[in-house]
């Protein structure tokens, strides 16, 4: 997706993160075989269910059960056998969250047909694992395993004490290790679709990247991009998909890059409610990023005492980075996911050698 244009100076304390060895990070997480992280399997890989049976293990669909719905239909919790897949009764065998798409619309066909050549094909520990499919007349059923800790959306804008510093970090390591999984497998990947909702988390706070519903294969064409419609969620798609509708891998990172805005601030990045001006996360705070001694003061003030100054600054940069509007600027993710386990290090190091914000 063009050039790759480093965002690392030589003064970057980052840079030591590119002295390590690329084909050894590249083979443990992007999709060797060999070695048990993460693949691509040759066909598709998940149960076929009848829609009686997933009304088995959701007791009918009952309304107890909803755990979320919107334009993508309503996701219900329910039982399978561990073992062998087999629909199971309510609190007997291992939960799932089953996926009930709206039949009435046409997209709806094409998303499940994509997460089930997509999801059905690719393992790694990063991606939210399809573990069977239904589609029965008008019916589309989509069954995946269960996230008991819900979404980064969650936790970042929705509970009552902030997200520790600490936990940010990881869950951003983990979805960058992700992606960089879809970016670098043996047919490139583009998401589209890269959110604080469509992060999961299991009972460890690991995340897990899901819907892959309007997720593409990389064009081999040698200008490799893709002219789809635009649907993602406003705020996140990159300016170059919205102003000519051609998608590039490049264009994940800049989704990529505006979570990582949102971690930092603790802001979500559309709001109307915000003064003049500031309504746009991006437009109202990347001009700060690269300025060590403004960066601070955008940090959510609920996580002061968390994090050292040479953390603050890094993020911003690597964040400045992913958000450039021209993509030939932005990193590849596996330079990304490098800065951020280096700022996981740093900030380790700092609690006993740098004062922190406070």
């Amino acid at each position: 997706m063009g050039l790759c244009v480093s965002y690392f100076s030589s003064s970057s304390p980052s840079k030591m993160t590119n002295n390590r060895s690329n084909i050894g990070r590249r083979n443990q997480f992007l999709g060797n075989a060999s070695d048990g992280c993460g693949q691509i399997l040759e066909s598709t890989n998940v149960k076929l269910y009848s829609f009686l049976d997933l009304k088995t293990a959701t007791m009918n669909f009952k309304p107890d059960l909803l755990l979320g719905q919107g334009g993508f239909g309503e996701i219900y919790k329910g039982w399978i056998h561990a073992k062998t897949l087999a629909p199971s009764i309510a609190d007997s065998g291992m939960t799932v969250a089953i996926r009930r798409l709206n039949s009435e619309y046409v997209h709806d066909l094409e998303d499940w047909q994509t997460v089930v050549n997509f999801l059905g094909k690719l393992s790694h520990p990063n991606l939210l694992k399809l573990l069977g499919h239904s589609r029965e007349g008008k019916e589309l059923l989509l069954v995946y395993e269960f996230m008991p800790k819900g979404s980064l959306c969650d936790h970042l804008f929705q509970r009552t004490e902030p997200l520790p510093w600490d936990m940010r970090i990881k869950i951003m390591i983990g979805a960058a290790r992700g992606l960089a999984f879809l970016h670098g497998s043996q047919r490139t990947v583009i998401y589209r679709e890269f959110n604080p909702s469509n992060i999961l988390l299991d009972s460890n706070y690991e995340a897990k990247i899901s819907d892959l519903g309007l997720a593409k294969f990389r064009s081999t064409q040698e200008n490799s991009n893709v002219v789809i419609r635009i649907k993602e969620t406003i705020g996140y798609v990159a300016p170059e998909y919205v102003a000519t509708g051609h998608l590039y891998v490049k264009s994940d990172v800049y989704g990529f890059g505006v979570v990582l805005l949102e971690i930092m601030t603790g802001l979500r990045v559309c709001d109307s409610k915000r003064p003049h001006g500031q309504e746009n996360l991006v437009d109202w705070l990347r001009p700060k990023l690269s300025n060590k001694n403004k960066v601070k003061h955008i940090m959510d003030k609920g996580i002061k005492g968390q994090y050292s100054s040479k953390v603050a600054t890094e993020m911003g940069r690597i964040t400045f980075s992913c958000t450039e509007p021209d993509p030939r600027k932005r990193p590849h993710m596996m330079e990304v996911l490098d800065v951020l386990e280096h700022i996981q290090h740093i900030n380790l190091v700092s609690r006993h050698s740098e004062p922190f914000f406070h």
